[in-house]
């Protein structure tokens, strides 16, 4: 065995074929996990060699197994890869993606660099032309086609243009052209990215002799031990920069390090990903040092380059600044989580942004509050204050936090330097001239226009709905002097009863569908000290009235002593007035509209059926069927409040009733239900949105291309299956399959008994082979013209197929 760390140029530049075996499974890395942050590595190292060409960064992308091959034949080395291949494509892909990018560009010189690295060059017709990189498993085909595409490569148009090979290429190349820019310093910038690609990037590389037992090393590599986290990466890091500088690393750990303690090993969840609450909070103080999101996979090597290249600080100095600021923020999290103290502006914020499910604030309060800075704690309130209105109003209306992150970071980086006089001011006109849909700053009256007819109750988790009202009762506290309200899990009681048949019924069908309506909007719900009883609950008004004004201190509830009846004028009234109140909590500038400039999709960006039956697109009482295939047959009906009603129980949106018209399958319901006249309620909600309807105008095919890409060899389906699978009938499926010369495997589409289609015709009419031969060499048995059941992957095996990695 012999092990190596080597560059991209050292491990390609050589004649050589890099096999993946059969054996080994596909292509599964994907963009948010895998390709984003190697992109966002490889362009630091550029931009940190452009900063100063002298400097040598580097990043280190893991280890490599290769193992000669035995009986070797022809001019060409080759080598088995036992592990790695994941790593080891996607590093090619990305280095041929340069190259494309290079070569329209005019580079020619670096697209035949990076050429070398990618493909063996044809020797005096002894040696062919051929690619490094060799898979032999079902990745081939597609890594084959868009590795020897001619630039600059349009991807949309290969045939395997669903592929996940085929997008990882492109997402690259669209990185790299847009990196790359315009004006003078284009071929700097792409000097820098060739230097930081071939000698910047590195590679353990493990090669076996033809001997050695392969799985052994394979299995030792890929051990289910317990995995470092980022703390203890940036630990290890830490205390040999510390050794390094001559420090007391013993006294350091003892009273320096703060990571050791039980809170800061608890594992905490953001988004898609657990960790420690010592790695979330390290990920989240470089982003308020850096003002860049920092993705937690990243933390270590982020901190590593920011120690390396851009702190200007010895490591013994930053770790005070660590421990003292790590002290700040677990007060501000213990003392959020103490339900009778009075919470100061940070804590306060962050209670709330754990009762609503986001972290995004949290490098922005590191930065405000960080004591070695200069920022008042007046004007680091009156920020705050600012961001959390901006966050909350769109949790008010539901929209995307995907961008958030990023906001923030722009204001932590654009503001470092701002003097404090000016501070407020200028993160106010940041949030302010934020104009988009992703993140811009809603005003009042969206918000007011939205709220006065959200089911509240049902559309806002329970804990976030709970400090929306907690927070209207500490409003009315202070204007009394009154100290806030105990966090205590409060119970949210409605005043109209969800049970209101008994007590509070109405004559006729139109009033009964108004009270349907309103159980759920905000003016209906309160706080109460204690839940009440059965009873009392669904009692009438002037009992349950007596009860609480006789029981419950909130302010939040004196609106209930002057009200002689509750209804639904009662409860828009109410609604109205704890809006103006949520508002006033979180306030915007005078005059802020909240308006954007992609307006076709502010309004209508959360659609739902209310919506339609509202614009009188969708009636009342409107029969949905679910569309042709496997689970053809079921009947829905459109509510006058928005819902839909499936076998006797109502469902809040189109998903979860064809959730459970699936049998517990899930659904998009959008694509599922289908109008007596075949639109689809995808169809209905395009035209709410002022979209044109993709049906039946044109299909969008993407999905089943992406679908029969990873179909594996000795697997069949059947068009039924096939057709559930991408929302569409096995007709105009078929039909798309025998034309369609982006569809890959279709010879493993077979009809729902196993058999060739009668019709089965190739989209090449040139294309004379068997599918029956086909199907047999890769391993379907075919018993009288007849597949295996045992090798039919259904619908739902399909869906599986394109989200695992994912």
């Amino acid at each position: 065995m012999k092990t190596d760390v080597l560059t991209p140029q050292a491990v390609f530049y050589l004649p050589q074929h890099l096999v993946v075996p059969l054996f080994q499974r596909p292509y599964v890395w994907d963009e948010a996990d895998q390709w984003l942050p190697l992109w966002q590595d490889i362009a630091r190292l550029a931009e940190l060699r452009l900063k100063d060409p002298y400097t040598q960064p580097s990043h280190f992308l893991g280890a490599v197994v290769l193992q000669a091959v035995d009986g070797q034949h022809g001019a060409v080395p080759a080598k088995n890869v036992i592990d790695g291949q994941q790593r080891l494509t996607t590093l090619q892909l990305f280095i041929d993606a340069s190259a494309a990018v290079f070569e329209s560009r005019g580079f020619d010189g670096l697209a035949d660099q990076f050429g070398d690295l990618t493909h063996n060059r044809a020797y005096g017709g002894v040696v062919e032309a051929s690619l490094k990189l060799v898979h032999s498993n079902q990745d081939g085909v597609a890594f084959r086609e868009v590795m020897n595409a001619e630039a600059p490569v349009h991807h949309a148009s290969l045939t395997h243009a669903g592929s996940r090979i085929t997008r990882a290429h492109a997402f690259f190349a669209a990185r790299i052209d847009e990196w790359l820019g315009a004006g003078d310093e284009v071929r700097s910038r792409a000097d820098a990215l060739a230097q930081a690609v071939g000698q910047g990037l590195q590679l353990v590389v493990i090669d076996l002799q033809v001997q050695e037992n392969s799985q052994e090393i394979f299995e030792t590599l890929n051990a289910r031990g317990t995995p470092l986290t980022a703390a203890d990466l940036i630990k290890n890091f830490v205390f040999q920069r510390l050794e390094a500088e001559g420090a007391d690393t013993r006294r350091a750990y003892a009273e320096d390090w703060p990571f050791e303690a039980a809170f800061w090993e608890q594992e905490v969840s953001v988004g898609r990903y657990t960790m420690s609450r010592g790695s979330l909070f390290l990920s989240q103080w470089l982003g308020s040092r850096l003002g860049e999101e920092v993705s937690p996979r990243q933390t270590f090597i982020r901190f590593k380059t920011y120690v390396d290249y851009e702190a200007g600080s010895k490591m013994g100095e930053l770790l005070l600044a660590i421990k003292e600021q790590a002290g700040l923020y677990r007060t501000w999290t213990e003392h959020a989580g103490d339900s009778s103290r009075i919470l100061t502006r940070p804590e306060l914020a962050f209670y709330r942004m754990s009762a609503g499910g986001v972290e995004v604030l949290k490098p922005a309060i590191i930065w405000l509050y960080d004591p070695a800075g200069e920022i008042p704690s007046d004007v680091a309130d009156d920020v705050l204050a600012m961001l959390e209105s901006w966050v909350v109003r769109r949790q008010l209306l539901r929209l995307t936090s995907a961008d958030l992150g990023r906001i923030v970071a722009e204001i932590i980086k654009s503001n470092r330097t701002t003097p404090v006089a000016e501070l407020v001011d200028s993160v106010r006109h940041h949030l302010s001239r934020l104009n988009v849909n992703s993140n811009y700053w809603p005003g009042d009256d969206e918000v007011r226009s939205h709220l006065a007819t959200e089911q509240s109750y049902r559309r806002y988790p329970r804990a976030r709905m709970r400090f929306y009202l907690e927070a209207v009762e500490d409003h009315l506290r202070s204007r009394h002097d009154n100290p806030q309200v105990p966090r205590l899990g409060y119970h949210v009681e409605h005043v109209l009863p969800q049970k209101w048949e008994t007590h509070w019924a109405v004559e006729g069908l139109e009033a009964e569908l108004a009270r349907g309506e309103h159980v759920h909007r905000l003016g209906n719900l309160t706080l109460l000290t204690a839940s009440l009883n059965t009873t009392v609950s669904n009692g009438p008004w002037h009992s349950k009235k007596e009860h609480v004004v006789a029981n419950d201190v909130f302010l939040l509830n004196r609106h209930f002593r002057e009200a002689d009846r509750w209804d639904e004028a009662t409860i828009d009234e109410r609604t109205g007035v704890l809006t103006d109140l949520l508002l006033a909590v979180w306030p915007v500038p005078e005059g802020h509209t909240g308006a954007i400039s992609d307006g076709s999709t502010k309004v209508n960006a959360w659609v739902e059926v209310k919506h339609l039956v509202a614009a009188g697109l969708l009636p009342a009482g409107t029969v949905l069927h679910s569309r042709p295939g496997q689970w053809e047959g079921r009947r829905a009906t459109v509510l006058a409040d928005g819902q839909v009603e499936f076998e006797g129980t109502t469902y809040t949106s189109p998903s979860s009733a064809g959730y459970h018209a699936k049998g517990g399958r899930g659904a998009n319901g959008w694509n599922f239900w289908l109008l007596e006249d075949g639109r689809r309620l995808g169809d209905v909600r395009a035209q709410y949105r002022g979209e044109k309807a993709d049906r039946p105008a044109g299909f969008d095919w993407s999905s089943l291309h992406e679908i029969l890409e990873a179909v594996p060899p000795g697997r069949w389906t059947s068009y039924r299956d096939l057709a559930d699978a991408v929302g569409t009938a096995p007709q105009p499926l078929g039909a798309h399959l025998s034309k369609c010369t982006q569809c890959a495997n279709a010879w493993r589409v077979l009809s729902s008994d196993g058999r060739i289609a009668p019709g089965f015709q190739w989209s090449d009419p040139d294309d004379d082979r068997d599918p029956a031969d086909l199907l047999r060499e890769e391993g379907v048995t075919l018993v009288g013209g007849v597949a295996a059941a045992d090798q039919r992957l259904d619908s739902e095996a399909l869906g599986l197929l394109i989200a695992e990695g994912e």
